[in-house]
């Protein structure tokens, strides 16, 4: 199964995360299928960038998101995009 979930990055105490594509069974940093956008908690207020067009085309095509991952993804509405067609 493919899911849309966060990978961490950043240094010791100063996360940041990407959000990637990757499959359910690979490990939270480890291979991924695509980078779709990043996320930093650390900035006042966080900061989101997603590719859009990518994010939909992903959960198009049956790509779970991660309980994270969707509340981001709800934040830029992007989720009721995916399932307007």
């Amino acid at each position: 199964m493919v899911k849309i979930r966060l990978r961490r990055v950043g240094a010791k105490d100063n996360p940041s995360y990407r959000l990637v594509v990757a499959d359910s069974r690979a490990p939270r940093n480890g291979a991924f299928i695509e980078n779709i956008g990043h996320y930093n908690p650390q900035t006042d207020p966080p900061s989101i960038t997603v590719n859009e067009e990518r994010a939909i085309y992903w959960l198009r095509k049956g790509a779970q998101p991660s309980e994270t991952a969707a509340k981001l993804l709800g934040r830029l509405s992007v989720l009721e995009r995916s399932k307007k067609e």
